[in-house]
């Protein structure tokens, strides 16, 4: 494994040289990965402010900053996993269809190889074509949704699919088992009292922010443990995490999770079967000095290839 592991040395991509997820290979043979990191450079989905289509790109350029050994955790997931930069899917930036397409097709071919993929996206409308790549392969999944947004709407300016309606067709596609979801860090204004009557209807789990702030980290975890033994996919919405820690992404909303505690609901994710997670809504264009929102991603990306070495060494 090791032509697959990050260069030794911490340095940023050479002069010349595009970046990639975390100084690793870039790689397109799915039957030489356990994982794949993947690009989806699409923001068509997006209802308020573009730009997460330059996600994949601002957070290739921070993971540069990541290192191999997960302290926490107590694991190397470069040692255990064979890991590299699968590319961007290659989108069609006019047609949320054909990127639909473009995105379920190459997940497929990973799936089929029995590649795990972790994405960047990309606004949240491309986990919809992920979940059916996937559920093609597992049946339907168990989910775990972190989000300011509940995205179980049902149309906006008369269309099904944009970035607030792809748990909502997931579960009309019975691509996730809803009595198996659970989502955390929903808050903000919304439409109307009766936009959790889907919920209701099918069973789905809320966690709000203030039940996390009230009883913290530890409660949700405990929460979480339900989800055990069953296939789980983890869709992390960059803005369930507070504008104060992570400003740039197209939706933001006050009062959400701290870039701690983000990063221990992921950790809080270890001993449940991932068969597949993404990191969603990075909008560069909004970011603040530093690029504090696509450094937060590489980092929850770290953390997903952490979870998935440990079950790795687990088997």
């Amino acid at each position: 494994m090791s032509d697959l592991r990050p260069p030794d040395a911490f340095r940023s991509p050479r002069f010349g040289q595009p970046p990639t997820f975390m100084r690793l290979p870039h790689v397109r043979e799915p039957e030489r990965l356990d994982v794949a990191l993947v690009g989806i450079p699409y923001d068509g989905g997006a209802s308020y402010r573009p730009g997460a289509r330059f996600g994949p790109r601002a957070v290739r350029d921070q993971s540069s900053l990541i290192r191999p050994w997960n302290p926490v955790l107590g694991v190397s997931p470069f040692e255990r996993l064979r890991v590299a930069d699968y590319g961007d899917v290659d989108v069609a930036p006019i047609s949320i269809e054909r990127t639909f397409e473009a995105v379920e097709r190459e997940m497929g071919r990973l799936v089929e190889h029995g590649v795990i993929p972790v994405s960047v996206g990309g606004d949240h409308s491309v986990t919809l074509p992920i979940l059916r790549a996937l559920a093609g392969r597992h049946g339907p999944l168990g989910l775990v949704h972190f989000d300011a947004h509940p995205d179980t709407w049902d149309e906006y300016f008369g269309s099904k699919y944009f970035h607030g309606t792809p748990f909502r067709r997931a579960v009309e596609e019975r691509l996730i088992d809803p009595r198996r979801t659970i989502q955390v860090g929903i808050r903000g204004p919304l439409y109307g009292s009766d936009d959790f009557a889907f919920h209701a209807q099918h069973g789905l789990e809320v966690i709000r922010i203030e039940e996390v702030k009230e009883r913290g980290i530890a409660s949700v975890a405990e929460r979480l443990r339900r989800l055990a033994g069953t296939p789980l996919y983890c869709s992390f919405d960059i803005d369930a995490v507070d504008p104060a820690y992570a400003p740039g992404t197209g939706t933001p909303e006050v009062g959400g999770l701290t870039a701690y505690e983000a990063v221990s609901l992921v950790r809080a994710l270890r001993g449940l079967t991932l068969i597949g997670a993404d990191v969603m809504e990075v909008s560069p264009l909004y970011d603040g000095p530093g690029q504090v929102t696509a450094l937060l991603a590489a980092n929850l990306l770290f953390e997903f290839l952490s979870l998935l070495a440990l079950q790795r060494g687990a088997r």
